[in-house]
């Protein structure tokens, strides 16, 4: 079982900045993909960012390219998302989540956490 916990959230402005850590208990996470959704007000929850355990490889949403950042601390057992110049749109609850492939649906999630971007 691997137990996963959110931080880093709250409310900012937009154009501004927040990092998001998922911290690990249970198992090490050196063996699992790791990844990010999330879910705004009426909506579907949705993929963010995902960095394989294979070899790092990282994968993100059109809507995110080029403004968030998705990394992994094994020897810290977390995974963070560096999210830079937010949009009101990026509002949401985010919730990291873990599986043991690279690939197909992900075991474990955490309860999620709170981002607003206010404009």
């Amino acid at each position: 079982q691997v137990q996963l916990v959110e931080s880093g959230g709250g409310l900012v402005q937009a154009g501004g900045s927040l990092r998001l850590s998922c911290a690990a208990s249970g198992r090490t996470l050196r063996s699992y993909a790791m990844g990010w959704f999330r879910q705004a007000p009426g909506k579907e929850r949705e993929f963010v960012a995902a960095i394989s355990w294979s070899d790092g490889r990282t994968y993100y949403a059109d809507s995110v390219k080029g403004r968030f950042t998705i990394s992994r601390d094994n020897a810290r057992n977390t995974v963070y998302l560096q999210m830079n110049s937010l949009k009101p749109e990026d509002t949401a609850v985010y919730y990291c989540a873990a599986r043991t492939q690279d690939y197909g649906s992900y075991d474990y999630w955490g309860q999620g956490i709170q981002v607003t971007v206010s404009s």
